[in-house]
C-alpha cells in the first residue's frame, strides 16, 4: 500500500521537526557547554590575575618596608654620627683649652725645670744610645745645658754605663710656640723621641680618653671591653 502525498508530506514534516528539535537541543547543549567553559576560563583568569595583583602589591609592600627600614637606619646613623661628632668636637675643645694652660714654663719656672729634667732623663732611657742629640727651644738652651749632666748621672747610675754623650743641636731649635720640652735624636737622626709638653699632653689625653668620655657622656653600653 503506497503512501499518499499527504502522508509523505506529513512524514517529511515530522522528520524535519525531529531534526530541528535535535538541532535545537544540540545547540543548547553546545551553548551550555561553551558558557560553562567560558565561566571556568574566566574564573581561572580572574584567579590568576588576582594572584598576580596580590603578589605585585606584596612585593611593593615589602619594597616600601625595606625602604623605610633603610631610611630609618640612615637617619639613625646620621643622628649617631652627628652626636659622635659633637662629642668629639667638645673633647677636642677641652684638649685645646688644656693646651692653653701649658704656659707654666714662664708662670711656674721651678715646676717647669723639674718637668724638663724628667723629660731629658726619660728620653735617655728610651733611646739608650751612646750618642744623643737634643733639640730644645732657643730660650731653653741654657736650662737644658745645665740639666743634662744630672740626667747623664741618673742614666749611668741605673744602667752602669759610662759611654754616653749628650749634646744640644745649636742650629735647629724647636718652635717658640711650643710650651716647652725637648726632642731627642740618635746621631744619624733615624730615631726620634718627642718629649715636648704638647706631645706629652697628647699621649696622656689619648690614654685617658675613655675615662674622659665616660665622665662627660656616661658609660657607653655598646662597648664590650674596658681596660
Amino acid at each position: 500500500m503506497s503512501l499518499s502525498d499527504v502522508d509523505v508530506t506529513k512524514q517529511i514534516q515530522q522528520m524535519i521537526s525531529f531534526i530541528q528539535q535535535e538541532a535545537a537541543e544540540k545547540v543548547e547543549e553546545i551553548e551550555a557547554k561553551t558558557e560553562e567553559e567560558f565561566n571556568i576560563e574566566k574564573s581561572r583568569l580572574v584567579s590568576q590575575q588576582r594572584v598576580k595583583i596580590i603578589e605585585y602589591y606584596d612585593k611593593k609592600e615589602k619594597q616600601i618596608e625595606l625602604q623605610q627600614k633603610i631610611q630609618h637606619s640612615n637617619l639613625a646613623n646620621a643622628s649617631r654620627l652627628s652626636i659622635l661628632k659633637a662629642r668629639d668636637d667638645y673633647v677636642q675643645t677641652l684638649k685645646e683649652e688644656a693646651k692653653k694652660k701649658l704656659a707654666f714654663s714662664i708662670e711656674d719656672r721651678s715646676k717647669y725645670i723639674m718637668i724638663l729634667s724628667k723629660l731629658i732623663t726619660q728620653g735617655l732611657f728610651i733611646l739608650m744610645e751612646p750618642i744623643i742629640i737634643i733639640r730644645c727651644r732657643y730660650d731653653d738652651y741654657g736650662l737644658v745645658q745645665r740639666l743634662i749632666p744630672d740626667a747623664i748621672r741618673q742614666y749611668k747610675q741605673v744602667l752602669k754605663q759610662n759611654d754616653i754623650e749628650v749634646t744640644i743641636d745649636q742650629k735647629n731649635f724647636l718652635s717658640d710656640n711650643l710650651a716647652g720640652g725637648i726632642e731627642l735624636y740618635t746621631v744619624n737622626g733615624k730615631i726620634k723621641v718627642s718629649n715636648t709638653i704638647e706631645d706629652r699632653l697628647d699621649m696622656i689625653f689619648y690614654q685617658m680618653l675613655p675615662e674622659i668620655r665616660e665622665k662627660l657622656f656616661g658609660m657607653n653600653n655598646n662597648r664590650k671591653y674596658y681596660d
